[in-house]
Parts: structure tokens; C-alpha cells; sequence
């Protein structure tokens, strides 16, 4: 151990401790291998199994929590990771974090990646007003103790996301007003349709819905501008034909998930369509990189685990279960796909961005600012969009929808770090870095 750097060795270091990370974790530690899971997280569980300080554990979570404590695992919360590395050996990785301001390096010979998603937003007038969050960020919020009782509010954007968050928000005493979905409801009944085969999803969504049930669930309509002098007051929305104002306190609006790539990129791993490209094990395009869950595809909390079960394995270097595994993935992934068909955004949601309207909020610009025939990297140096502290997490997804533009580099660190951080992963000569044109 260096002087304020924590240094941990071991077989398989996962980054992420949502459900697939877990999953990965706990099947490469039961595999004899020692295992290291880097989380910036206060608890584990990741934003889809976080609960509320004094509730229980999400049922579907207790199991794979009881497992993970079993299997022997080390968990680091409260580490942002913010490089990762090959060492010049080729004999493995390094990883470096951050963990109350001092830097921690964990040393493994195969990293499962497991970064999860964010949600996707798309620019309207008025979506800067405060009062508006995302939908998962409206239902965070709640689970950090925020209160919306009595706050009237509305839900717009796409997927089944909104399904549950209505419903969280409704028991928790909100006055949800209107459950606003963009896709048409061809696209919404022929992808439940397509759960007949999965009634336990039907049922689950069936109860999503009873829990907001006096409440107008529409599709094919969406928000086209926020209104409101010091916050919201109102919102418009609109089908694309006639458009009608609903008095609110609170929008919760985005148009789905995104995976976070940035540190697979950081590895050179291969991205297309947006997620981590994977074989059969789980592999990526770099030898000894593993991803599973919502990086190499938005597909839920159980695509993720068993993904994250054949990542850990594999990385483990075990053959146990491999092919009961893939056998259960087929059906998830198909699942997977029809819900990204259904829910893409539709084209219409570019109209309704006016010149006047913030496309990148931690630098204030414009879209009049910004012209069409750029590419993200001249946005940025005529404009600095995506140069504020979100690094283009938010208006990079937000950009590409509008312009068709592909992502811009990404560099060292991956998170917001101290500089002293940054050295300490970078002071071993052993460590041979791949960032070079990332």
C-alpha cells in the first residue's frame, strides 16, 4: 500500500454492483476465485434494486444478496471508478478509483464490466424548468426520501418504465395526472402481445397499472414544452395533430435507457449501436473484459443476471452451467429486442426543439447554436456542448438523436476525480495505457 493509495489484488474485479454485476460477482467468487466489486453506490443493488432507508429489499433482490454475502466476495462501495487499464504483461488489469477522496488500485487478472444504463433525454422547451426530472430520476429521488405527496404530476416519455414509476409515485401519495407514452399503441399492444409467452411479465404489469388505475395511461402523445416562470406550472402536450395544457407541479419525463459505454470505450472495447458488442461467453472484443447487463443492451434486471452469471463464470475460467445459461438468454434477448422496436423514439420528438431550446444544460447552448452539418467533436470545441460536468452523459445521447452524430472520444478519467486520484493510476509504468486515440 502506498501512502493514501489502497492497493487490492485479485482474480476477477467487477465494476458495477447493480443486479448483473452482483450476479457476476457471486459466481466467480463461488468458482474459488477471488473477487473484487467497485461501486459507486452508498448500498449495493444499483438504481434498479435501490430502496428506501427503512424498507425491505426488493423480493427479487434478497436472493442474489444473500448469495452475494455467501460467496466470499469483497464489495468496495462508494468507488468511482475512473480508469482501467491492461497491464504491459498482458497478464491482466488494473483498475483505479476513487473512495472517500483517496485513491484505491485493484489489480485482476479478468474485469467483468457491468456500468449499467441512464436514461435518455430528449430537449423540449421548457425541460430546464425545475420540477422536471427524469422518470428512473423522479423515482430515485423517492427512494432517497423525497417526498411528492399531494404534488401533482405527470409521467411522458417511453417504455415500461413508466409503468412502475406511475405506480411508485401514486403509493407514495402523488396525484399522478396523466401516464403520457410517445409510442404509437399498435407498438404498445403488439409488444404485449409478445409477453403471452411471459405471462408473470403480463401480471407484473398488470399490477403496475391497478397501482395508478384512476389515472389516464395514453399513447401516442407527448410532451412538447414545459412551462413556467420561477418552476413548472404546465405542460403541453401533444399527438402530433391537436395539442392540450394540463396544469402540474412535477414532469418526469425521458425516453428510455442508454448504456453507459464510456468505460468499455476507455478499454477499447468494441461498441456498436450504441452497446458493448459480446460473444458467447460474454466476452468482449478485449481479451479478458467481460460485460454484461444494461451495457451491452437495455433488456432488464433479468437479462442483466443472467448475463452477469455467464460473465462471472467465464471470467472464472468455469464451464459450470454455461449452456443452461445461454439457453435461458435466447428468450430475454428476443424480449429485448421487441421492447427497443416498440419503444423507439419517434421522429416527431425532433420538431419540437426550437432554436431557443437548451440541448446542452451544464453549458447553456442552444440549438440555434449549433448547426447540422458539424460532428460532435466541432459542437464541442465551437460550443463546448458536452463539455460541462456531465461530460456529455445527458446532451451526448440528446445530440445524436437530433443530429445523427456518433460519440466523441472518451478520455482519462471516466468520472469526475482528484488529480491525485488520476496519478496514482497512472504512476505504475507497468500498467501500459490504451487511451491513446480512445
Amino acid at each position: 500500500m502506498s501512502a493514501g493509495v489502497a492497493d487490492i489484488v485479485a482474480d476477477v474485479v467487477v465494476v458495477g454492483a447493480g443486479p448483473g454485476g452482483i450476479a457476476a460477482a457471486t459466481r466467480a467468487a463461488e468458482s474459488g476465485r477471488r473477487t473484487v466489486v467497485l461501486d459507486e453506490g452508498a448500498e449495493m443493488g444499483g438504481n434498479i434494486w435501490r430502496h428506501r432507508a427503512g424498507d425491505g429489499v426488493p423480493t427479487q433482490a434478497r436472493k442474489w444478496m444473500a448469495r452475494f454475502a455467501r460467496s466470499g466476495a469483497m464489495v468496495l462501495n462508494g468507488a468511482s471508478v475512473v480508469d482501467a487499464r491492461a497491464t504491459s504483461g498482458g497478464d491482466g488489469f488494473l483498475v483505479t478509483a476513487e473512495r472517500a477522496s483517496l485513491a484505491c488500485r485493484v489489480h485482476g487478472r479478468a474485469l467483468v464490466l457491468a456500468t449499467g444504463s441512464r436514461e435518455r433525454f430528449i430537449p423540449f422547451p421548457g425541460w430546464t424548468l425545475p420540477g422536471v426530472h427524469g422518470v428512473g430520476g423522479a423515482q430515485a429521488l423517492l427512494k432517497a426520501g423525497l417526498s411528492f405527496a399531494g404534488k401533482r404530476v405527470v409521467i411522458a416519455g417511453t417504455g415500461p418504465l413508466l409503468l412502475p414509476v406511475a405506480a411508485t409515485l401514486a403509493g407514495a401519495g402523488a396525484r399522478v395526472v396523466l401516464v403520457a407514452e410517445q409510442a404509437p399503441a399498435r407498438a404498445v399492444v403488439g409488444f404485449a402481445v409478445g409477453l403471452l409467452t411471459r405471462p408473470e411479465s403480463l401480471l407484473q404489469g398488470a399490477r403496475y397499472r391497478a397501482g395508478f388505475f384512476g389515472t389516464p395511461y395514453r399513447t401516442g402523445l407527448w410532451v412538447s414544452e414545459a412551462r413556467g416562470t420561477e418552476r413548472l406550472e404546465a405542460v403541453t402536450v401533444t399527438d402530433g395533430r391537436t395539442t392540450r395544457e394540463i396544469v402540474c407541479d412535477v414532469l418526469c419525463a425521458a425516453h428510455g435507457l442508454i448504456p453507459n459505454v464510456e468505460l468499455p470505450r476507455l478499454l477499447q472495447c468494441e461498441v456498436a449501436n450504441g452497446a458493448v458488442v459480446v460473444d458467447n461467453h460474454q466476452q468482449t472484443s478485449r481479451p479478458g473484459v467481460y460485460c454484461a447487463g444494461e451495457a451491452t443492451g437495455i433488456g432488464g434486471a433479468e437479462l442483466a443476471i443472467v448475463e452477469g452469471e455467464l460473465a462471472g463464470l467465464s471470467a472464472a475460467g468455469s464451464a459450470t452451467d454455461v449452456e443452461l445459461l445461454r439457453h435461458r438468454l435466447r428468450p430475454l434477448r428476443r424480449m429485448a429486442a421487441r421492447m427497443e422496436h416498440a419503444f423507439a423514439p419517434r421522429a416527431e420528438l425532433r420538431d419540437i426543439v426550437t432554436p431557443d431550446t437548451i440541448v446542452c444544460r451544464c453549458e447553456d447552448v442552444r440549438l440555434r447554436s449549433i448547426e447540422s452539418g458539424w460532428n460532435a467533436r466541432q459542437a464541442k470545441l465551437y460550443t463546448r456542448a458536452g463539455m460541462g460536468p456531465c461530460q456529455g452523459r445527458v446532451c451526448g445521447a440528446s445530440l445524436e438523436f437530433l443530429f445523427g452524430w456518433h460519440a466523441d472520444t472518451v478520455r482519462l478519467p471516466s468520472e469526475p476525480a482528484l488529480l491525485s486520484t488520476i496519478l496514482a493510476g497512472t504512476a505504475d509504468e507497468s500498467a501500459d495505457s490504451l487511451h491513446q486515440g480512445a
